[in-house]
């Protein structure tokens, strides 16, 4: 020890070395970022340099010994090591490494050197939340349309990081929805389809600029506006029906269920809505009902119910059809559901074969309604009946419609028919007057004997006059009333038989002139034989 008192002990050497490096070589001062649980390197000085005895200390309260390159000096703690004879290396960095470290060289003289260790750590997960509706089985988040949906997002983080929002949209490129240096939140007040995508939580270290991301798929869904529409279609083999219901409109597709009504008894469900029945399970007036459900709730249902019936038809029993002419028979269905299938049949030498379209017969249909036409009609060939069939997988119904052919009548025929009418009509009239006055009929009788009686002279007593006058007004008595119930028989089969026959052949009713005019002069030819037998009767 020298004379000139105690020397200064090393601790308090070295740490006015230390703080002598912090004034004189603040300009050399380095920073190192390291992460937690990683490896990192301090450099002293300049590397390339010729290196001599290296110590390096932790700055705290006061300077701590950590690692030196004389190899009698063990390190502090085993996860400091000495690469290229200078640089402090330090393994699974911790926390509570940050701080500031310097290095002492000595050489030809002592230098110091500082440097500044910064220890990042995360952000290792993000925290996630959106107040959406629901959450499908793969964890898709979804919402309804129109509501009110929060964003926010949150990472744990040192120094706490920068949390950044980005939105894709199918088939679109990378939005940003905004940042915020500790967390990012965001209201959507009414989101819309458009903003069905997914959106990307984003944290960033930035400090480490280590990021950490999370993506959520948010589905914007909405039931169908309307109620659901269905019917009844046949399939083309005509072996089952389809029972089809339609509920356009909303996302995703709504969930149908079929049903049988009354009873509710469950026939199938889907998403395509399509139920096929055999035709054992149809009757006529059976209803089927559809229900459809929405994945936003019971408030998305509604329904609707269709019934089936069989055709039912419509047509006139008979037609007529001059030779060489053309008529039209039409059939008229109604009440089918599904719609039914019409067909046209001929019912002749065998029985009901189905008439196809040709030059002679042609067959249109509009709706439900159909037309034969029959061209250049034939008695031998178009005569008789005809069916019209309507059938569905409900039922079937059938109609029949008689077809009279008839010769067309020529101009003599018809001058000839007029004036028979006229004489027929004059006859009935003479027999209504003759019926109505008696009188004039034995007036003309008592005219004819006294004329009779004028070319016969016979010469007779008086008494035996009066007796002839009393015997003659006694067989006269009896003939009047005779001849009155005659008459009286007369006119009311005249009146009641055939009357309406002669006012057939008046309209103009050709269908029934023969079949009248026949019965008509049958009649009036007795009536008129019966009075002249009575007029040549004895007096």
């Amino acid at each position: 020890m020298a004379a000139g008192g105690p020397a200064p002990e090393p601790r308090i050497l070295l740490w006015l070395g230390v703080l002598l490096a912090r004034w004189v070589a603040a300009e050399s001062e380095a920073a190192v970022v390291g992460e937690v649980h990683e490896n990192v390197s301090l450099q002293c000085g300049n590397i390339s340099r010729p290196r001599g005895l290296v110590t390096w200390y932790r700055e705290d309260v006061e300077p701590v010994f950590l690692l030196s390159s004389n190899s009698s000096l063990p390190p502090a703690e085993p996860r400091f090591s000495l690469g290229n004879a200078s640089s402090l290396h330090i393994e699974g960095l911790r926390l509570q490494d940050e701080g500031n470290y310097t290095c002492r060289e000595v050489l030809n003289e002592t230098q110091w050197f500082r440097v500044c260790l910064q220890v990042a750590s995360g952000p290792y997960q993000n925290e996630v939340n959106i107040s959406a509706t629901g959450k499908l089985p793969n964890g898709t988040l979804y919402a309804a349309r129109g509501t009110q949906v929060a964003f926010s997002c949150s990472s744990s983080s040192r120094p706490p990081p920068v949390v950044e929002w980005w939105f894709r949209a199918p088939d679109s490129r990378i939005e940003p929805f905004g940042n915020n240096l500790a967390a990012s939140s965001f209201a959507l007040l009414q989101v819309s389809q458009n903003l069905q995508g997914n959106y990307t939580c984003v944290a960033m270290n930035m400090l480490s600029s280590r990021r950490h991301e999370v993506t959520t798929e948010l589905l914007v869904y909405y039931p169908p506006p309307s109620s659901p529409q269905c019917w009844a279609e046949t399939s083309p083999g005509w072996t089952t029906l389809q029972l089809i219901c339609h509920w356009d409109g909303g996302y995703p597709e709504p969930h149908l269920l079929w049903t049988e009504e009354p009873g509710g008894v469950v026939l199938g469900e889907s998403t395509l809505g399509v139920q096929s029945l055999k035709r054992f399970q149809l009757s006529n007036g059976k209803k089927f009902k559809c229900l459809g459900s929405h994945i936003l709730g019971t408030k998305s249902e509604a329904s609707c119910v269709l019934q089936i019936r069989s055709p039912s038809l419509l047509s006139d029993p008979m037609k007529t059809c001059l030779v060489g002419g053309n008529v039209t028979l039409t059939c008229q269905v109604s009440d089918a559901y599904p719609s039914a299938k019409i067909l046209w049949l001929r019912n002749l030498t065998q029985p009901k074969v189905t008439i196809e379209s040709s030059d002679h017969y042609i067959i249109s249909q509009h709706g439900q309604s159909s037309t034969l036409t029959i061209r250049n009609c034939s008695q031998h060939l178009d005569g008789g009946y005809y069916v019209c069939r309507a059938e569905n997988l409900v039922g079937i119904r059938e109609v029949d419609i008689w077809l009279i052919v008839k010769e067309p009548l020529s101009i003599g025929g018809v001058v000839g028919t007029s004036v028979s009418l006229l004489l027929l009509a004059l006859g009935i009239i003479s027999v209504l007057v003759f019926y109505h006055n008696p009188v004039f009929c034995r007036k003309g009788r008592n005219l004819s004997r006294e004329e009779d009686n004028g070319d016969v002279m016979v010469l007779v007593d008086s008494e035996e006059e009066e007796e002839e006058e009393k015997e003659d007004a006694a067989v006269e008595d009896r003939e009047e009333e005779e001849e009155h119930k005659r008459v009286a028989l007369r006119k009311e089969t005249v009146r009641h038989g055939h009357i309406h026959q002669v006012t057939a052949l008046v309209n103009g009713n050709l269908e029934q002139m023969g079949n009248g005019l026949q019965a008509l002069e049958d009649d009036l030819r007795e009536l008129q034989s019966d009075v002249v037998q009575e007029e040549g009767g004895p007096v």
